[in-house]
């Protein structure tokens, strides 16, 4: 790693000096009474200077030594109890977003996407899974397909079943039917997926089931099965591929059966779900813990990059009103006002993920109604969270200037690791269209008058954000009903801006409520002050565009509307001193910043060194 000079000379993750009791008080709030068992293991890691990239090695290299990462997590826990923990799993993406994008994908991928997969359906004694847990083999997960995406209830991957040998044979029937961009190079040894194909039998159509499918070995991809690598895309590599399928012949015990679809006894398959959609949502049920776990990596790295861009303007130096004085960027209203923002975002970013991962974690899996709300509201979390991270690292990037640009500082590549975190496992604007359908068509009660006290008043500020939700989807109402009646698509485009607006403001209302229920639950009275301070200028900011809507629908007075920038700068001037400690509460270790040089203060001599492993002029 390299040598940051400025650094204190204790060794490194060795504390020298007590924990600010603020500090401590954030920290165990955004970590929780179990932070231990959920997140000790994965910030253990985080202090081992092999598990972060090595800047200026090529991608080849650089995508090797994210597998053997894979495997250095393997060794630290075990593998099938971490698939069924809904908050281990999603704190490891958390973590892992920190180190090694490219380790975030390869994790959610092999725990949660294919061994969640295998345990969520039918065990089955022919189907054993020690050398997954083992990592003998890695698990990849094939669903999506060149020609499908959001609309992959349209897949045209085939399994036909053979009643006579009881087998299934896999077939890509076309170009656009290929498997798109999984993992399946050769990249991280032999792999085995489950792929989501039609099942047909005797010429009928059962819907999408997940087919466990050998892919490769030593030597390369098996008979039948065509793999080729995609362009390299921006960010950190992941052996992303276009994978096909030429009559490739499966075992009876390949097919993942469940209640909605298994073979019985007879040879007859029965399903206790009569809608082939049904059938396939329920195949690829993992794909909402997926959601979680993109969410939590953009928690992560939002983090991160906050910590540093915090950091670097505490000791990057610039001149004064006076020639003779320097001052840090830090002292500046313009730089720490939207750093501030920003960090009451990430504040209200971490809040969300947890009640939402409580909320997944504890539903009734007994009750459709209570399911299809968890559902809906991870849906929201993920797709609020990720665009926010993607915020959250422009801004860190613009507040660092040309050095936000450096990979080696880790806020440009994060930049670009986060978009895919906004179209895995869902995109966005998909989600979002489809939570803007259901709250259009449900039951949205007027909010309550809102109690007074003005928008100074936290209580104040959550009804107000209750509105502006109510607000926008009475508007998508009133178009809905005023667009062309007999066209759907017609009606539907009529009402959608106001109704994703609703699905933004639903989630700021839900971030914000779970920011100020963090607040009530601090231990002491610096910590809850610092978080009220937090969720003022959060709330702030989203009802200030809203203002007129609001004061329309006399929820907000002139004169209090004329209050909010007030309120939004004494927030901005209480957080302002309390910056370090907001950071600190992240509990990112010691070795993180020493691979980030501007987070140190001795970032300018840092550039001299000609060992510096991020040196792409360093001698061989």
């Amino acid at each position: 790693m390299i040598s940051i000079p400025g650094t204190r000379s204790a060794p490194l993750d060795t504390p020298s000096t007590a924990v600010d009791p603020l500090t401590a008080g954030l920290r165990a709030l955004l970590f929780g009474a179990d932070r231990e068992r959920i997140h000790g293991p994965w910030r253990e890691l985080a202090t081992d200077p092999w598990m972060y990239p090595q800047h200026g090695t090529s991608s080849a290299d650089q995508l090797a030594a994210s597998y053997e990462r894979l495997r250095r997590v393997n060794t630290v826990t075990d593998a099938a109890a971490l698939a069924d923990d809904p908050y281990r799993l999603t704190s490891l993406h958390e973590w892992t977003a920190t180190m090694d994008g490219a380790l975030t994908v390869l994790a959610g991928i092999h725990y949660n996407l294919f061994l969640g997969s295998l345990a969520d359906h039918d065990a089955h004694d022919k189907r054993p899974l020690d050398e997954y847990l083992a990592m003998t083999r890695t698990g990849t997960f094939l669903c999506t397909e060149l020609g499908h995406g959001n609309d992959a209830t349209a897949l045209e991957t085939t399994a036909v079943y053979d009643r006579a040998d009881r087998t299934f044979t896999l077939h890509t029937p076309n170009a656009g039917a290929q498997k798109f961009m999984p993992n399946t190079g050769p990249a991280g040894g032999p792999k085995s997926a489950v792929v989501a194909a039609r099942l047909l039998i005797d010429d009928r159509d059962h819907g999408i089931f997940l087919f466990l499918t050998p892919l490769t070995d030593q030597a390369g991809p098996l008979p039948g099965v065509t793999v080729r690598a995609l362009p390299q895309r921006p960010g950190s590599p992941v052996d992303h591929c276009l994978t096909s399928f030429d009559q490739v012949l499966l075992p009876h015990d390949a097919l993942l059966t469940g209640e909605h679809g298994r073979f019985g006894d007879d040879g007859a398959f029965t399903s206790a779900l009569g809608s082939r959609r049904k059938r396939f949502l329920t195949s690829i049920g993992r794909v909402t813990l997926g959601k979680l776990c993109m969410s939590a990596s953009a928690v992560g790295v939002s983090r991160a990059a906050l910590a540093t861009a915090v950091r670097y303007a505490q000791h990057r130096h610039v001149s004064g009103a006076r020639p003779d004085r320097r001052v840090p960027l830090w002292a500046h209203r313009t730089h720490h006002g939207p750093l501030l923002e920003q960090l009451a975002t990430a504040y209200a970013m971490t809040a969300l993920h947890r009640t939402t991962t409580t909320l997944w974690a504890e539903h009734d899996r007994t009750d459709p109604a209570a399911a299809a709300h968890a559902q809906r509201e991870v849906a929201v979390a993920k797709g609020w969270i990720t665009w926010q991270a993607r915020t959250v690292l422009t801004e860190c990037r613009e507040r660092c200037g040309a050095q936000g640009l450096l990979p080696v500082n880790g806020i440009v590549s994060g930049t670009v690791d986060i978009e895919g975190t906004i179209t895995a496992e869902g995109d966005n604007l998909a989600l979002w269209a489809k939570t803007g359908a259901e709250l259009l068509l449900g039951h949205d009660a007027p909010p309550a008058a809102t109690p007074g006290g003005g928008p100074a008043d936290p209580a104040v500020r959550q009804s107000l954000l209750l509105a502006a939700r109510h607000l926008l989807l009475a508007r998508a109402r009133t178009r809905l009903r005023q667009a062309p009646a007999g066209d759907s698509l017609r009606r539907w485009n009529a009402a959608a801006p106001a109704a994703l607006a609703a699905v933004t403001a639903h989630a700021e209302h839900r971030a914000a409520a779970a920011l100020l229920a963090m607040a009530e639950q601090a231990a002491g009275p610096r910590a809850r002050a610092v978080l009220l301070d937090l969720h003022q200028l959060f709330t702030l900011r989203r009802l200030d565009p809203r203002t007129g809507a609001l004061q329309g629908g006399q929820y907000l007075t002139a004169d209090q509307v004329d209050e909010l920038p007030e309120l939004i700068e004494q927030s901005i001037a209480r957080l302002a001193g309390h910056a370090p400690a907001l950071v600190d509460a992240f509990d990112l270790p010691d070795r993180f910043f020493a691979g980030r040089p501007i987070a140190n203060p001795g970032y300018q001599e840092a550039f001299d060194d000609d060992d510096a492993h991020w040196n792409l002029t360093a001698p061989a």
